[in-house]
């Protein structure tokens, strides 16, 4: 049973995963039991002095069509769009529960998305992406979230905090919102910061992001004829490969790298 109520209290199983840095709490709510529409346990849970302490929280649940279904919150509690890395998490917390083995289906809020798993490492299946705005100093594209891009000369030099927040809350994205990336290409391999809408700050990498950075890099003619990225973020490496098709769009999009389970628990909240 996932959880049981005591004195008022709920008492929740959780694992903690992170992808590159990236973490997250996943809870297996196959049987409906946790309160998915209550905004402030979820916040409560990602809080990082109060509960666990995340970026994000996901629940896995049963879907008609495929293995299981993923439903995604900011940190801030609020339902959120696609999650790379979290999508690579819940794969292998899946195999962890059960669910699956070695490949996997799982609905998300973008649609289905496939995966295999071997060991800890994820090839996460991602959307095509035929629709993107380009220009001399930016890229702009949803690639399951929507991201703008910027490439610099150093990212460890950027004030990211000032510099994202004044693209994340200008007046083009005030309302929705968007996540904002800052590149640096450097012998073949894009580094990459990452602000996150809904955390509202710098997470140690997005898996959504690292896939708009690789396919920003190709659009400029850094990656020449490759079909594979290699991206470096705060929290380790990982490599999106694609297909690109002559009208600049992009197909058999993969984020490719490690999901790892950091620790399992229980907390009453």
């Amino acid at each position: 049973m996932l959880f049981w109520y005591t004195f008022g209290k709920v008492n929740i199983d959780f694992c903690k995963y992170q992808g590159t840095g990236n973490d997250f709490v996943i809870v297996d709510n196959r049987s409906m039991h946790f309160l998915s529409d209550n905004l402030e346990l979820v916040a409560e849970l990602c809080d990082r002095r109060l509960g666990i302490g995340a970026d994000g929280l996901i629940l896995m649940e049963n879907d008609s069509t495929a293995d299981f279904k993923m439903v995604y919150y900011n940190s801030d509690g609020h339902l959120s769009s696609m999650c790379g890395n979290g999508g690579r998490c819940i794969v292998h917390f899946a195999r962890l529960m059960g669910v699956i083995d070695t490949e996997a289906t799982f609905a998300a809020i973008d649609g289905t998305h496939r995966a295999t798993i071997t060991g800890d490492q994820v090839d996460l299946g991602m959307n095509d992406v035929t629709e993107v705005e380009v220009t001399e100093t930016y890229s702009y594209m949803n690639t399951g979230s929507p991201h703008y891009s910027v490439w610099c000369d150093n990212v460890e030099m950027i004030d990211i905090d000032s510099e994202a927040r004044a693209i994340r809350y200008n007046e083009r994205f005030l309302e929705e919102g968007t996540n904002v990336n800052f590149l640096t290409w450097s012998e073949g391999i894009v580094q990459i910061r990452t602000y996150e809408r809904g955390v509202e700050g710098e997470t140690l990498s997005c898996g959504t992001g690292m896939v708009a950075a690789a396919l920003y890099a190709s659009l400029t003619g850094k990656l020449g004829v490759e079909k594979k990225c290699a991206l470096y973020t705060k929290g380790g490496r990982t490599e999106v490969a694609f297909v690109k098709e002559k009208d600049d769009t992009f197909r058999d999009v993969h984020l490719i790298g490690a999901a790892t389970l950091v620790y399992k628990g229980n907390i009453d909240v």
